[in-house]
């Protein structure tokens, strides 16, 4: 997906929260505002945003000498999750379709997103929950995706965001371990998920877990570890959750189900759905 002039506002805002998250000296926040905007002056529109966010975020990394300005946003969403987690395991377990309500919550997760500054606590994941488990959702599609993961013999499952990766734990646990391999962020960005996440989580308990070799808020290929290449090219079927990975994923030519909640009006605009719809789309093979 390329990056749209209405973007550009969405990387000064993540920017400055970044920004403020890290220190209160102002004459900081301002270098760093003033580096964001030489940046995008001179801005590919065919890039994907994460292609521009990572860069930014580099950036910010250099500026500042702090590589994590989210560790404790996302420890503190990897608790919160954790909290919930029995609770939801128990409405899925006793649920007419626990596959269909473990995609539903593994959307609803999706909600714990600070690049689009989705969430702030608790009341909007429950609220977000309640909203996913009645909202529409292709069922045609749904099947189509069950019928995929039956059939395939090795799924990679691309993570997005810390917290949102216990939504994803509940979707896991419905399907065969064995022949699923998770995939995280090899270095911080933003909330994304990374191999210490999946370990706090217990991921890392139940599946394979392996990172991309990439900081990018999404799976820029031409950036990733060969490592991780090689896993994707195997792969039979690739689940891809949140914004970012449809993001950089939706014109690669594989068997891609994106999972995501719509939280953005470009996206929704690309998606041709309304912002808060529960997506569920296949990529073209």
């Amino acid at each position: 997906m390329k990056t749209y002039l209405d973007c550009i506002a969405c990387f000064i805002r993540q920017a400055l929260d970044s920004a403020r998250l890290i220190t209160d000296d102002k004459q900081i926040h301002r270098q760093i505002i003033q580096q964001t905007l030489d940046l995008v002056y001179d801005i590919d529109l065919h890039q994907s945003p994460p292609a521009i966010a990572q860069k930014m975020y580099r950036m910010i990394r250099k500026l500042t000498s702090v590589q994590d300005p989210y560790s404790q946003i996302k420890q503190h969403f990897n608790k919160l999750a954790l909290k919930m987690y029995p609770e939801l395991r128990e409405r899925i377990k006793t649920s007419a379709d626990p596959f269909e309500t473990a995609i539903r919550l593994a959307i609803a997760g999706n909600i714990i997103d600070f690049g689009i500054n989705s969430v702030s606590e608790e009341p909007d994941i429950e609220k977000t929950i309640a909203e996913s488990l009645t909202a529409p959702l292709d069922m045609k599609l749904l099947e189509e995706l069950k019928d995929a993961i039956t059939q395939a013999k090795n799924i990679l499952y691309l993570g997005d965001n810390a917290g949102e990766i216990v939504f994803d734990r509940l979707l896991i646990e419905q399907l065969s371990y064995e022949k699923i391999t998770f995939v995280v962020k090899a270095g911080p960005i933003i909330n994304d998920a990374t191999a210490q996440d999946a370990q706090t989580t217990g991921l890392a308990d139940i599946v394979t877990v392996i990172d991309n070799g990439s900081d990018a808020p999404g799976t820029i290929l031409d950036g990733c570890s060969a490592k991780f290449l090689h896993r994707f090219k195997e792969a039979d079927l690739v689940i891809a959750k949140g914004q970012g990975n449809y993001e950089t994923l939706n014109d690669i030519d594989k068997k891609i189900f994106f999972i995501l909640r719509a939280k953005c009006p470009v996206v929704a605009k690309e998606l041709g759905c309304e912002i808060g719809s529960l997506v569920l789309r296949k990529n073209r093979e």
